[in-house]
């Protein structure tokens, strides 16, 4: 419970009360009663107390209410005042007493403090406005007036110096001149024109100083108003008299340079000086200016008895508010000027008062507090209650929902700077609740432990209370020993129990029962004691604000208690001020500090036995936020300025959570308002542009755990004035009193002033002389007695200082006979518009006027059109007839009679009604071209005056008519042209008359577009990259959209070598429709390093626009394409070689070159790059030092650029120069006798040239002998020395010599010659290399006697001669024809019967490399890396590889591979495709063995089907491809051919065959609302895909068609097949299939028998061998009922075959007609059956189809066995092609050579087989098959298989032919395999042609025909003809092309020449001729079949069984259930296949 800091008294008794029980009264809350009221102030101190401290003072302070208030004086931060004896007292009845007091004990915090009276009573408490109390100690002090200089003629004003310490309390009284005449203050009128005046401020002002002003001297008397104390200054002033010698400007005393403000306040009523210091010769003139308030414009200040101007100094008496503003003293005279600005404030007294001042407000309903307040300035205002700040800041205070806690006193308090007010109002609680009352309750006891306790409460209230149970402070909850229930009795009270089970010494305590309700608390607490030792229950940690008075009671159980003390670390309370410790155990601690009083508390109970208990309570204390006050300024804010403040936490607990709020709404839904969190403590709000809506109260609440607090600064934005009641003409009758308001308001309030107009007219006014009849106020205009004098034009202006003010000018008219001072006039109008007929009367109002039309009277009563209209002016009446809207009939005489009092006067107006013209009419094109438009019209109607122009208004037609253009043509004529048009733009044209009276309306609107013109504006953003050596990026942007003059088609992008004047080669790109997308083309194959002019031109269909300024840029630098030239090399010495070079040629440089390269090394080295050394040079030649010396070195050079290393130049060679060898590297002598010795050596390491000789130098040791030598042959490697003396030593060395000279001396050897010879080898330990197949030699030179054996070993092994090794006699080992297996170790033993001796040699094999090994590492789509590894057997080092590859068809290429490559990527390769690579190494010997060879192949696919939305973006005239929707595969694309057709046709017309991949194409020339068919050949490396796409083009306004349904099928509709409606239902196809099925295969079979026999019996008139005319058979598979109308063009498709071109038949041999001939004629007379249909006869081409008959019992449609004429009934059967007719056609197009020809046949009808739809083709199946399955195919009669293959126009299912199963008696292959091999399976998505498969003519032959057409067609491959078929068909790629790899060449075909389409029209040329033409036969009898070729699908989808079938026809994957005539969507796409999209 949160406790007053100032009532310590009452807190004591609230402890108190917790040991005793106190009656339910104490804490019931009784309702108020009518005479009980809060605190109200009788008298309140006022705000300054000032006091001398000889007199000392009493501040008086009383109050009323009921009960009667404590009155408690209080400092301004809250605390209590007590006495300060001998300073301060406070009365008994509430006085502040200040006694008077010493100067010494002055004491400021007593003596100058702020006060204020604090009254309180139950109901609340109020304090008083502040007290600033300021004592004055007595102090001496003397004044003194000064000397004032001043300019002869000028005003002069005397200043009496004060001093500042007694400045505020000593004035001015009066002056006293040396004669002793006082010159007092006075405010008569007459007193402002003498010489002397005492200012209000106490100046002296002389006015007019002459000379004899100098010699006079004045005195100041002055008055302390504390004390009374008077006194004349100390000294004397004087003027001082300057006479200029020239002019002087104005000069401000003793302010120089600075700014010259003053600031000045004076109370209201009280008179104010305003000083203008300023001198000048001549005298200057002074003007007073007021500025008006906020804004820089001022007005001159009125003069008048209130305000004076003396000289320069302006003199207020009487000041109000409305005075305070800024003033400006402007100086001027002849020479100059100056001026000075006063701000001036007028304060007047606060006040305040509360409405209402009492009010009783009902639980839970709003109550609402008005705090009206006068005075200036006001800065704040605020709210308390009960003398604490509530933290709001409005005027108005509103609680929207009454609690309890709510009712009490309530201050509004007004301050400025100065001073302060406040009013008080109650807030009491309405009578509609009854808080709760405890009515009966427990007593104290004490009691033994053991027994049971029960406690009871009853509470009664309204409404009803609820009562908890407390034990010493904390809730009780039900338990095991605990029970608490209550009821409610019948007369609303609510009685509650406690239950103690057994009650224990622990269960002691202060029980507590609360009754609670929403309207208040009532308690009542008592305790019970029980018997035994001390407890404290344990107490929880308290948290308590920093601040407030903690309170807490230790919980004690146990009794008796001796003692209760409180202990702070182990110290026992108190231990200061601030803690009280009572008896009973309760702790208080005022004023919490966290430092001081945060800590753990200790509780100690004892009894007397000595027996205590202890327990511990940690007290946490909180520090609430406290706010840094902060505010907007104190200036108003103006509209779209930018304001801040900063809400800033300068203490309080973390964390602290920061939020704003706008007039008591959260700040985040109000706009304009920004709030940023700066950190932990602080929160900045901003508005960055202030409007009207952000004036309010802006709080800050800051919150953490221990308190929320707020702080609120109001907003103040000034508002322009706004009118409330703008004033109006007025007319007064003479003598009235004329009041006339005019009120404003905006903030700050406007100053509202009255001029009247100088003159009659308004423009000039001036203020108003205020005299007795004229005054204003608040606004409002007041003329008394009004005269004449007083008519004319008066100004209301209201200024707020806040933009330009309001205005309002008015007449004011004095009324008197009425006169017209116009007679008669004419008047004209326009007709429709409103018209005004005016009449002014002069004369004494009150006029009446009336209205006469053609003499009748005019009652607007009766023509609602008509209204009169009054108007009082100055000088009499002015009536006004409006006629809303004239009509013709308005043409009349209006006369107006004007009466009043005094007589009456009539004037007429000749009313003429004028009109617009009427609209032109007839409006039309005569002539357009790109620019310009010819225009002819009618004239219209002029509506009675003449045509002044017409106006040709003209606009886009995507503008509105608000954005035109205009042409103006004279009136009197109908022609005109508009030019300045743009061309290719849709315009809206119209035409306006237009004469004096105004323009017609606008004729009906022409809508023309201007023609084409090639575009007039050049591409945009040109830039020109270069990418690489050969390749330059352009990119560009299309020309401004204004200078298109069209649709942009594309672009021409020409470049050319720059510097030369050869034309440049131009590119042509397609527009692309994507908008702000550039256009982007890559030149290539350019010249490397080379500089190109590019230009770029846009072109439209008219043709192509302006070239672009030319842009150059260099391609990039490359490579030198040529080597340095003229290599030449010469040694030097034996270390250095000069080499020496020319440049390549400037042309082949491609780049700058920057330096040489020149690469050397040794020439036996140069196969290691490794070894290789690189010196690089800027200069053309070079020295290579610290070479080799005699040493062959091989040089190369190359140039390099910043592009890289160019060519490397031919190798060349130098050989250093030779020098003297290095000493022989090894020697041996060896005794060979008494007198020999034997003396061999190695050669030297490095020779240094070609050894010439060896010398052999041997000296006896020990003796003075000279040295003997001997010359020894360059071969010869031994030398026996002989002649020795034997057991004498000898020294022997070597030497070797070149032509340069001798070289160095070998080591020195010792031997001394002997009898007896050991057995030595003379030759050394060498290593051998031999050369494969060649010859080696190793020696083995041995001394010895005996002779020794000479025995070798070969790796170990002893050796044994053979056939390509042996001995030597020398003891040479001699190997013939060397191989790789020898390299090894051989020794040489040497063995005599002294000693034995041993070499070893190694041999080294150098043979060719072995097989490397070669890995894949990876692949891209260009590219393959192998990784190369060297056999691990090669003994000779490699230098290097050739790698071989070839892709799958093609040439082996090689690549050289440096030996040190780990990997090889082998590149430029085909993407997609597969490769063998293999590779060979090579060393000095010769290229080695292959490796295995690898076949791999590159990444990528063919291209991929994008989505057609993606793809095919549709207009109405013409359609967009994005083919940036394609997919490539991972193949980059090369191109895309584009065709196209309308759905009904048949031929594809080519749009493109070159379409660039990256690019969008745009097909033209579309017919709107059309179905198209479009054709997408996509073409990569890997392949080609090709895609067909239906759409429809768009109407012409945008709009879509619906999709194409006629009923036979089109569309994407699935059509159920129609039964007749007689049929029954049973008629299941599911069931009905399989049976037909079934009959068809045994009809066929028999049909087929007795074909094969009739064919046996029939002569072969063909002769010659079989296949020259029978290469293709067809498998006819059409039944009877699949009846197809030839008229029907779009059928021709359905055929699956094409027309070829328009040939003439050659005869059949053995006939002497062609079949067609032959098939006619054998129809005899059935013309209309079986005539031959000719379009030209026809008209009606494309009939619709028929639903074929039903057939009869017994009758099948089929051909009788053995004839052969076509016997068909069914209608439109006719011009089919005859089973077994055989054709002889010529090769298809120019394609076939014509000796080639081939014949094909048709097979039989099937017999039985009734197919349910037009065009529904009976399939053959394997016997089992359920039925026939709908298929359809294009046949092929020409030798090529499809690479495009026809789409089903007719949107049917096709179909896989795929061949049947084969049959093992070989007699039926003929009949069965005739039909049965080549069966059709249907697939979703396109026929799939198998190759040509064996044809039959003998029915007993079948393998040799198989092996005769595998012969013709070159064996294993299935379909040789794989490039070309009908452009026209759409279907699968054959199985022998895609799935066989000897297919020829992987290349895709090339694309299509333009408009080749290999599928003729059905209407071609023949249709002239007479004569059947092969075109028109083929195209009325195609064959519906088609061949095959293997004998298994590859596809297993393909081999159904019959089981599958039937599953498929249930679910409509085949079946004829429905009508399968619709579009395919192409499912299951496989590589190379062509799809139906």
């Amino acid at each position: 419970m949160n406790m007053p800091n100032e009532r310590p008294k009452w807190l004591m008794l609230y402890a108190a009360v917790a040991l005793i029980a106190c009656g339910s009264q104490c804490f019931a809350a009784n309702p108020p009663d009518a005479d009980q009221k809060g605190p109200v102030f009788l008298k309140e101190p006022t705000n300054r107390i000032d006091f001398s401290n000889s007199t000392g003072a009493e501040i008086e302070c009383k109050a009323s209410g009921n009960p009667m208030p404590e009155i408690i004086w209080i400092r301004s931060d809250g605390t209590a005042v007590g006495d300060v004896p001998g300073l301060r007292q406070i009365s008994s009845d509430g006085k502040l007493v200040f006694p008077p007091f010493r100067a010494e004990d002055y004491r400021q915090e007593v003596h100058a403090q702020v006060y204020a009276c604090l009254a309180r009573n139950q109901f609340g408490s109020i304090i008083s406005r502040d007290v600033h109390v300021r004592a004055v100690v007595s102090q001496f002090y003397i004044t003194e007036a000064e000397n004032e200089y001043v300019i002869k003629g000028n005003a002069a004003v005397v200043k009496c110096k004060i001093p500042s310490f007694v400045a505020d309390f000593v004035q001015v009284e009066a002056w006293v001149d040396e004669e002793g005449i006082e010159l007092w203050r006075n405010n008569a009128t007459s007193a402002y024109d003498g010489k002397y005046l005492v200012l209000p401020s106490g100046e002296l002002h002389i006015r007019e100083v002459g000379p004899e002003d100098g010699y006079k001297s004045y005195q100041c008397r002055t008055k302390h108003r504390l004390t009374g104390e008077t006194r004349l200054s100390a000294t004397k002033g004087r003027l001082v008299i300057t006479e200029p010698v020239g002019s002087v400007s104005p000069q401000l005393n003793g302010n120089g340079n600075q700014e010259h403000i003053t600031l000045t306040r004076v109370p209201k009523m009280g008179s104010v000086t305003l000083m203008c210091p300023a001198q000048a010769y001549p005298v200057p003139f002074f003007r007073w200016y007021k500025f008006i308030e906020g804004t820089t414009r001022k007005q001159a200040v009125v003069l008048n008895d209130r305000v004076k101007q003396v000289s320069g100094t302006l003199i207020i008496k009487d000041a109000v508010v409305e005075d305070s503003g800024k003033y400006l003293c402007v100086v001027n005279n002849s020479v100059g000027g100056e001026s000075v600005e006063t701000v001036l404030t007028v304060t007047a007294p606060l006040s305040a008062k509360i409405d209402p001042p009492t009010q009783t407000v009902d639980f839970g309903r709003p109550a609402v507090f008005t705090c009206q307040y006068t005075g200036n300035p006001i800065k704040t205002v605020s709210w308390m209650k009960d003398g604490k700040v509530i933290g709001h800041s409005e005027p108005v205070l509103r609680i929207e929902s009454v609690k309890k806690e709510d009712k009490g006193m309530y201050q509004c308090f007004v301050r400025n700077d100065q001073e302060s007010a406040e009013a008080s109002a109650e807030l009491k609680l309405g009578g509609r609740f009854d808080p709760p009352v405890i009515r009966q309750a427990f007593q104290e006891e004490t009691m033994e432990p053991g027994p049971s306790v029960f406690l009871k409460c009853v509470a009664g209230g309204n409404p009803t209370p609820e009562i908890s149970w407390e034990l010493d402070g904390k809730k009780i909850a039900n338990n095991d020993r605990y029970q608490v229930g209550q009821y409610v009795t019948v007369n609303g009270d609510v009685v509650s129990y406690l239950n103690i089970t057994s009650v224990h010494a622990n269960d002691g305590g202060l029980y507590k029962c609360i009754a609670k309700s929403k309207v208040g608390v009532a308690e009542h607490s008592a305790k019970l004691n029980v018997y035994g030792l001390p407890y404290i229950r344990q107490m929880e940690k308290k948290a308590i604000v920093a601040g407030e008075t903690l309170i807490v009671t230790c919980p004690v159980a146990g009794y008796p208690i001796d003692s209760i003390v409180w202990e702070r670390d182990n110290r026992a309370l108190p231990i200061n001020r601030k803690q009280k410790v009572f008896p009973n155990g309760t702790l208080i601690i005022e004023n919490v500090e966290r430092n001081s009083d945060q800590a753990t508390y200790t509780c100690v109970a004892k009894n007397q036995e000595g027996y205590s208990a202890r327990g511990s309570l940690e007290v946490q204390v909180m520090v609430p936020p406290k706010i840094t006050p902060f505010d907007f300024g104190d200036t108003p804010t103006n509209v779209e300025d930018s304001v801040s403040v900063m809400c800033l936490i300068s203490n309080g607990d973390l964390p602290i959570d920061i939020e704003w709020f706008f007039n008591d709404y959260g700040i985040s839904s109000y706009s304009g308002i920004n709030v940023v969190k700066g950190g932990k403590r602080n929160s900045m709000l901003s508005i960055d542009s202030v409007q009207a809506r952000h004036a309010g109260k802006y709080s800050c609440r800051a919150k953490n755990h221990a308190a929320a607090v707020n702080y609120t600064t109001e907003l103040i934005v000034n508002v322009p004035p706004r009118w409330i009641l703008e004033p109006t003409d007025k007319a007064f009758a003479q003598g009235s009193d004329a009041k006339v308001e005019c009120k404003a308001d905006g903030f700050p309030k406007p100053q509202v002033t009255w001029k009247k107009a100088v003159g009659d007219t308004p423009g000039e006014y001036k203020d108003l002389k205020k005299s007795d009849n004229i005054r204003v106020e608040e606004g409002t205009l007041h003329v008394d007695n009004i005269q004449k004098t007083n008519e004319g034009y008066y100004l209301c202006e209201a200024i707020n200082g806040i933009g330009s003010g309001l205005s309002a000018v008015i007449m004011i008219s004095v009324q008197a006979p009425p006169e017209f001072t116009e007679k008669l006039r004419n008047q004209t109008a326009r007709r429709g518009e409103p018209a005004v007929l005016q009449c002014e009367a002069k004369g004494e109002k009150p006029i009446g006027i009336l209205w006469n039309m053609n003499n009748m009277r005019l009652d607007p009563k009766n023509d609602n059109r008509y209204t009169i209209r009054e108007e009082i002016l100055s000088t009499g009446v002015m009536s006004s007839l409006s006629i809303k809207r004239t009509e013709r009939s308005d043409s009349a005489l209006f006369t107006c009679v004007a009466t009043n009092a005094f007589g009456s006067d009539d004037a007429s107006i000749n009313m003429i009604v004028q009109e617009v013209p009427e609209m032109p009419y007839a409006l039309k094109v005569l002539d357009k071209s790109g620019r310009s438009v010819q225009l002819s019209w009618a004239q219209p109607y002029d509506g009675n005056s003449p045509l002044d122009r017409y106006i040709i208004e003209f606009k886009r037609s995507r503008a509105s008519w608000s954005e035109i253009d205009r042409v103006i043509v004279p009136g009197h004529t109908t022609e005109a042209q508009v030019q300045k048009l743009s061309p290719a733009t849709t315009y809206n044209i119209r035409i306006v008359a237009e004469n004096a009276i105004g323009t017609s309306q606008s004729s009906e609107a022409v809508t023309i577009i201007t023609a084409e013109e090639a575009p007039s504006g050049k591409p945009q953003n040109i830039k020109v990259e270069p990418v690489n050596q050969t390749t330059m990026r352009v990119t560009w942007k299309p020309p401004p959209r204004t200078e298109w003059n069209g649709e942009i088609l594309g672009y021409y992008v020409g470049y050319k070598l720059s510097n030369t004047n050869s034309s440049y080669v131009f590119e042509t790109i397609n527009f692309i429709t994507e908008e702000g997308k550039e256009h982007n083309l890559e030149l290539q194959n350019l010249r490397v390093y080379t500089q190109y002019s590019v230009v770029i031109q846009a072109f439209n269909k008219i043709g192509a626009g302006p070239l672009s300024e030319e842009e150059k840029q260099f391609t990039a630098e490359g490579t030198p394409s040529q080597p340095p030239s003229d290599t030449a090399c010469t040694t030097l010495t034996s270390q250095t070689i000069r080499v020496g070079w020319v440049s390549p040629p400037l042309e082949s440089a491609n780049g700058v070159i920057k330096t040489y390269k020149v690469v050397y090394a040794p020439s036996d080295e140069w196969y290691d790059e490794t070894k290789r050394h690189y010196k690089k040079t800027a200069s053309s030649d070079t020295v290579l030092h610290g070479l080799k010396k005699y040493t062959n070195y091989t040089m190369q050079v190359l140039a390099t650029t910043a592009g890289g290393d160019g060519v490397r130049s031919v190798p060349i060679h130098c050989q250093t120069e030779p020098d003297v060898p290095e000493a022989p590297t090894d020697v041996k002598a060896l005794v060979m006798g008494n007198a020999a010795i034997l003396v061999s050596w190695r050669p030297p390491a490095q020779p240094n040239g070609i050894i010439t000789q060896y010398t052999v130098y041997s000296k006896a040791e020990g003796a003075e002998t000279e040295t003997k030598t001997q010359k020894v042959p360059h071969y010869q490697m031994s030398f026996e020395a002989t002649e020795l003396e034997k057991n004498k030593p000898y020294e022997f060395w070597v030497t070797a010599s070149t032509t340069i000279g001798e070289g160095q001396q070998s080591k020195s050897i010792v031997a001394m010659p002997s009898d007896q010879v050991p057995a030595k080898i003379a030759s050394f330990d060498d290593t051998f290399t031999a050369t494969f197949k060649e010859d080696a030699k190793m020696p083995c030179l041995a001394v010895g006697a005996p002779q020794p054996e000479i025995t070798w070993k070969i790796k170990g092994v002893e050796f044994s001669a053979n056939d390509r090794m042996r001995v030597l006699p020398d003891g040479s080992l001699l190997i013939k024809s060397v191989n790789r297996q020898d390299a090894g170790d051989y020794s040489c033993h040497a063995e005599n019967s002294i000693a034995k001796d041993s070499i070893t040699h190694k041999l080294i094999v150098l043979a060719p490399p072995q097989s490397p090994h070669v890995t894949l590492s990876a692949t891209t789509t260009d590219a393959l890396t192998v990784k190369l590894k060297p056999h691990e057997g090669d003994t000779a080092p490699l230098h290097g590889y050739t790698l071989h590859y070839k892709p799958e068809f093609g040439e082996w290429e090689t690549s050289e591979v440096s030996v040190d490559s780990q990997k090889h990527n082998i590149e430029s390769l085909l993407c997609g495709s597969r490769y063998q690579v293999y590779a060979t190494g090579f060393n000095n010997i010769g290229a080695g063995e292959a490796s295995d060879i690898l076949n791999t192949r590159t990444k990528g696919q063919k291209p991929k089907l994008p989505e057609k939305p993606r793809f095919i973006e549709v207009s109405s005239n013409s359609v967009s491809l994005h083919f940036k929707a394609w997919k490539d595969g991972g193949c980059p694309m090369s191109h895309f051919v584009v065709e196209s057709k309308k759905r009904d046709q048949i031929e594809w017309n080519q749009i493109s065959n070159n379409v660039k991949p990256d690019n969008n194409y745009v097909v033209l020339d579309l017919e709107p609302a059309t179905w198209y068919n479009l054709r997408i050949t996509a073409h990569n490396s890997a392949g080609f895909t090709v895609a067909e796409y239906d759409f429809a083009t768009l109407t012409v306004t945008g709009g879509t068609i619906a999709p194409l349904d006629d009923g036979t099928g089109h569309g994407n509709v699935h059509t159920r097949i129609r039964l007749p409606a007689w049929m029954p239902e049973w008629l299941d196809l599911n069931f009905m299939v399989p049976l037909i099925a079934t009959v068809v295969v045994v009809a066929v079979g028999i049909c087929v028998v007795c074909v094969a026999l009739s064919r046996r019996r029939a002569d072969d008139m063909r002769g010659g061998q079989k296949d020259v005319y029978y290469d293709v058979v067809y498998n006819q598979t059409m039944g009877p009922g699949a009846t197809l109308d030839k008229r029907r063009p779009d059928l021709r498709d359905e055929l699956g075959y094409i027309a070829p071109p328009n040939r003439k038949l050659p005869p059949v041999p053995g006939s002497n007609y062609n079949t067609c001939d032959r098939i006619k004629r054998g129809r005899g007379g059935l013309r209309s059956n079986h005539s031959t249909w000719d379009p030209r006869r026809n008209p009606n081409l494309y009939e619709e189809l028929k639903a074929p008959p039903v057939p009869m019992h017994g009758n099948h449609y089929g051909h009788a066995h053995g004839n052969a004429e076509c016997h068909y009934r069914h209608p439109g059967m006719e011009d089919e092609i005859c089973p077994y007719a055989t054709f002889h056609l010529l090769g298809f197009r120019e394609e076939m050579d014509p000796t080639k020809a081939m014949n094909f046949q048709t097979f039989p009808h099937q017999n039985g087989h009734a197919g349910p739809v037009p065009g529904h083709a009976g399939t053959m199946l394997p016997p089992g098959h359920p039925g026939h399955v709908h298929s359809r195919s294009g046949s092929q009669s020409m030798p090529r298989a499809n690479r495009y293959q026809r789409k089903n126009s007719q949107g049917g299912q096709s179909s896989i032919y795929t061949p049947a199963p084969e049959y093992d008696d070989p007699a039926n292959c003929a009949e069965e395999d005739q039909y049965r091999r080549y069966t059709r399976v249907n697939s979703q998505g396109g026929s799939l042609y198998s190759g040509p498969g064996p044809e039959y003519d003998d029915p007993a032959n079948c393998a040799p025909e198989e092996d005769q057409y595998g012969s013709q067609y070159g064996g294993p491959y299935g379909q040789p003809y794989d490039h070309y078929g009908s452009r026209g068909s759409m279907g699968r790629r054959s199985i022998g092309s895609a799935r066989n790899p000897g297919n020829g060449s992987p290349e895709p075909p090339p694309p299509p020449p333009r408009n080749h389409d290999m599928s003729n029209s059905s209407f071609n040329d023949s249709k002239e001729s007479n004569e059947i033409s092969e075109a028109e036969c083929d195209r009325d009898h195609g064959p519906r079949g088609n061949y095959g070729a293997v004998k298994r699908s590859p596809q297993p989808k393909d081999q159904r069984t019959t089981e599958e079938m039937r599953k498929l026809i249930e679910r409509n994957e085949t079946g004829p259930k429905q009508l399968q005539l619709q579009q395919t969507n192409g499912a299951g796409f496989t590589a190379y296949d062509t799809m139906a999209v």
